[in-house]
């Protein structure tokens, strides 16, 4: 019973854990797999200069709600904005020098894996 006990003490909050992560360039690219618990999110964010364009993918176990965003005083501003998708692909190019957020929001009952890929690429 204690090491059941003790393995689920070690697994559960490694799947609560995937909230927020720092945007961390490697030669250009940025990887990320997590594990999204039930009615928990991802988000990863960082600093991006305008016209700095970030080719992004990701792929799911099953879908998320996910967007990315960027925030100005109390509101919120959504470059791209899609509801229960397993995968998605796209380019952005920041019209403006800000932090950016990819965001991915599990509203099922079951933990969801989700792989993203970011590379820069060339802006406008």
């Amino acid at each position: 019973m204690k090491i059941a006990a003790l393995i689920l003490a070690l697994t559960v909050p490694s799947i609560a854990m995937a909230d927020m992560v720092d945007l961390k360039w490697t030669d250009g690219a940025f990887s990320h797999k997590a594990t999204l618990a039930p009615k928990k999110f991802l988000e990863v964010c960082g600093k991006l200069k305008k016209d700095q364009g970030v080719a992004w993918r990701f792929s799911g176990s099953g879908a998320t709600d996910f967007n990315i965003h960027y925030h100005v005083g109390k509101d919120v501003v959504y470059p791209e904005n899609r509801k229960a998708v397993a995968k998605a692909d796209g380019t952005l190019v920041p019209a403006l020098d800000q932090d950016f957020c990819w965001m991915w929001s599990n509203r099922s009952d079951a933990a969801v894996e989700v792989d993203v890929q970011l590379r820069q690429a060339a802006g406008k």
